[in-house]
C-alpha cells in the first residue's frame, strides 16, 4: 500500500474536512480508501505540500494541431482564426507527430489522466497507444451543403473505423471514439441527421456558440459567417435563418439519445441553458477560457453557466489557440476573472466533471474505492501528476 497526505485534499467533489485522513492506494494505483493516519506508521505516509486531488480530465483538445503552436496571432476573431488554422494545418509528418507526442507528455506531466481529443485525421492512431491516459477520440465531420452530406461522412467514417480497431491499451487505459459534428455553422441539417443515426447513443461533442457571429447567422443570416461562406465559395442559398440561437436550431436534429459535450459556450444564453433542461440525454458544458481569450478576447458568463445545474468540465482547445495544454492554467484564468467561484468547484469541474463528460466517472474523477483516479499535486500554483 502507498499512503499520501497534503496540506489540503480535494476528493473530486469537495474538500476532505478531516485532517486526520490520508489516501491509501494499492500497488496498481487503485484507490483503497481514506485511512486514519493514527493507524499507519508515520514513515509510510508521503507528506506533500499544497493540494492533492484526482488527476485532471481535459475534455476538449485538438492534439493534431500541436505543430501550430505560436503560428497564429492572438485576437484575430474566430472567423479569421478558422482560415488561419486551415492555412497552417500542413506540415511534414515527422514534425506533426513529434509535436503531438511532446504535447501529450506535457498534458500528462501537468496533471491529465484523460482527454477528449478532436480528430480530423489518423495522426493520433498509434500515439494514443503510447499515452498514459484514457482517450476519447471525437472524429470530426464538416459539410454545410445538404446534397453532399453522405459524401462528407465517408472519410470520417473510415477514420473512425481505424480508431475503433484499437480495442486495448497496453497499460489498460480506455480508448473510445465517436463521429461528431464540428460546429453548427459547418454542418448541414442533413449531415446532423446522418451523424445522429450513425451510432445511436454515442457521445457527441460540438463546438457551441463560440462567437456572436454564429448566433447572428442563425438568427438572420447576416454577419461574418455569411462573409466566410462567400470567401470559401460555399453556396448557402438553401439555408433559412431560424430566428433562434444556433443551439436551439440544431438540437432538434438529434433524435437519438446522445449525451452531449458542448464546447466553448462563449455566447450561450440563459434561455439556451433553460432549453437544455428538456434535452433527453446528459449535457456537459465544457469551458476553454484561455482559448476564448486567445481568439476573441472574450469569456463565457461562467457564473451563469455554473448556476444552471448542468455538468461542467474544462478543456484547453489547441496549441493553435492556447499557449499551453494545461488544465490548471484554465483554472487559474477562471479564478482571476471570477473570484466568486470557489476553488473547490473549479477542481470538481477539472476532475469529476470531466470524468462524467467523457463517461469515465466509474473509473476516474474522484477518490472512491475501486477507482484508479490518478493523483495530482498543486503547489505554488503549479500542477503535477504524481500517479
Amino acid at each position: 500500500m502507498k499512503y499520501y497526505s497534503a496540506t489540503r485534499i480535494h476528493d473530486g467533489n469537495d474538500w476532505v474536512a478531516d485532517p486526520d485522513l490520508v489516501l491509501a492506494f494499492d500497488d496498481d494505483h487503485f484507490f483503497s480508501g481514506f485511512i486514519s493516519r493514527q493507524s499507519i506508521e508515520p514513515g509510510l505516509i508521503e507528506e506533500l505540500e499544497g493540494i492533492i486531488c484526482p488527476a485532471f480530465v481535459n475534455a476538449h483538445c485538438h492534439l493534431e494541431l500541436s505543430h501550430t503552436k505560436g503560428m497564429i496571432p492572438e485576437h484575430t476573431g474566430l472567423v479569421s482564426f478558422l482560415g488561419k488554422v486551415i492555412f497552417n494545418r500542413a506540415a511534414d509528418e515527422q514534425s506533426k507527430l513529434q509535436a503531438i507526442e511532446i504535447a501529450m507528455q506535457a498534458l500528462e506531466q501537468s496533471g491529465c489522466i484523460a482527454v477528449g481529443d478532436i480528430a480530423n485525421t489518423e495522426d493520433l492512431l498509434h500515439l494514443r497507444l503510447k499515452g498514459n491516459m484514457h482517450m476519447h477520440t471525437f472524429v470530426e465531420t464538416m459539410g454545410f451543403i445538404p446534397q453532399t452530406a453522405a459524401q462528407r461522412l465517408a472519410f470520417p467514417e473510415q477514420v473512425y473505423k481505424s480508431y475503433a480497431a484499437q480495442t486495448t491499451h497496453p497499460q489498460g487505459y480506455v480508448l473510445r471514439q465517436s463521429i461528431v459534428p464540428h460546429a453548427p455553422y459547418s454542418v448541414s441539417d442533413k449531415l446532423f441527421e446522418l451523424i445522429d443515426q450513425f451510432e445511436p447513443g454515442s457521445l457527441l461533442s460540438i463546438h457551441n456558440e463560440e462567437t456572436p457571429a454564429e448566433n447572428q447567422y442563425f438568427d438572420d443570416k447576416t454577419g461574418e459567417m455569411k462573409e466566410l461562406y462567400k470567401t470559401l465559395n460555399i453556396d448557402d442559398t438553401y439555408f433559412q435563418p431560424s430566428g433562434k440561437t444556433s443551439l436551439q436550431t440544431y438540437l432538434p436534429y438529434l433524435k437519438q439519445p446522445h449525451d452531449l459535450l458542448l464546447v466553448h459556450n462563449t455566447c450561450i444564453t440563459a434561455e439556451d441553458l433553460q432549453y437544455l433542461n428538456d434535452y433527453a440525454g446528459t449535457v456537459s458544458l465544457c469551458l476553454c477560457p484561455n482559448a476564448n481569450w486567445y481568439i476573441e478576447r472574450a469569456l463565457p458568463d461562467i457564473p451563469m453557466i455554473a448556476a444552471s445545474g448542468h455538468n461542467i468540465c474544462l478543456g484547453t482547445d489547441s496549441l493553435a489557440s492556447n499557449h499551453e495544454l494545461n488544465i490548471y492554467d484554465e483554472i487559474k484564468t477562471i479564478k482571476a476573472q471570477y473570484a466568486q467561484i470557489a476553488l473547490s468547484d473549479l477542481l470538481s469541474w477539472a476532475t469529476m466533471g470531466g470524468a462524467r463528460a467523457l463517461r469515465l466517472d466509474n473509473m476516474i474523477g474522484s477518490f472512491e474505492p475501486g477507482k484508479r483516479p490518478g493523483l495530482v499535486q498543486i503547489h505554488e500554483e503549479v500542477s503535477k501528476r504524481i500517479m
